[in-house]
């Protein structure tokens, strides 16, 4: 493996299964010293894993759906590492999968919750470590749903991740922060261990949410999934200082389905 993060100090959000997991894991065989950050507490078990393996890593509980929340993960990260060099944000994720008529007016609150605050906030919060330090890169999970069905609320907010990503690298270019995101499609994953709804999905929503594996296996050129390890390459690809020269960018990683 390379060792493209020698020395560097890599926040992960969501950092406690899927991609956030597979990006951590592989940011650690490069040289990274890691803070991952995750509100299931099995993310000190995942730390534990990675300090056996010769990682420099700690974990962090917070709820980043909250603006407190993200500055103590931040300050957590600080106190431990004193700097931060890369912030990768990953917390998000459809919770309800179903057309809009459908969806309750808290659920729609919900969705921008979880999917749009964690990235505002930690983005936010990460700043005033990166202006002092003068470089930084931040990677932003977003999503090529953006454009698709049973999922408009979540749609609406990896859009304003799309926007926020490229206004913040508009705003702190002169700084030397550079702001990317990728936006995944259909990836194949383990169960999850902290699912995003807790109750059963009834027939009908079983439904729905077929309509939605469908119309990405269709719209991918591929006609398929990708796979976590083809998501995190192309996270840690934005990450790493490989990218030098790259801001601003939403880069798809779904098989050629643009959303």
């Amino acid at each position: 493996m390379s060792h493209r993060f020698d020395g560097q100090v890599l926040v992960v959000t969501g950092a406690g299964q899927g991609i956030g997991l597979r990006a951590a894991q592989r940011a650690a065989s490069e040289g990274a010293k890691l803070a991952l950050v995750d509100r299931a507490e099995h993310i000190h078990d995942i730390a534990a894993e990675l300090v056996k393996s010769g990682c420099d890593a700690i974990a962090i509980n917070a709820d980043l759906e909250t603006y407190e929340g993200a500055v103590n993960a931040m300050d957590a990260a600080l106190l431990q590492f004193g700097r931060i060099d890369k912030l990768i944000n990953n917390v998000g994720g459809t919770i309800w999968a179903k057309p809009y008529a459908h969806y309750a007016p808290q659920e729609i609150e919900k969705e921008v919750r979880r999917s749009l605050f964690p990235t505002l906030w930690c983005c936010r919060a990460v700043l005033p470590a990166m202006l002092e330090s003068g470089n930084g890169a931040i990677v932003n999970v977003s999503s090529v749903a953006t454009r698709g069905i049973n999922r408009v609320p979540y749609a609406a907010a990896k859009g304003g991740v799309n926007a926020l990503t490229v206004s913040l690298a508009f705003e702190y270019a002169e700084y030397n922060i550079r702001v990317n995101a990728t936006a995944p499609g259909g990836t194949e994953a383990p169960q999850r261990i902290v699912p995003r709804n807790e109750s059963s999905q009834s027939d009908e929503e079983k439904v729905w949410y077929q309509q939605i594996v469908d119309q990405t296996k269709d719209t991918s050129f591929m006609g398929r999934y990708g796979t976590l390890d083809e998501q995190a390459s192309a996270i840690l690809y934005l990450a790493s200082d490989e990218a030098s020269y790259i801001t601003g960018t939403i880069l798809p990683v779904a098989g050629g389905d643009c959303g």
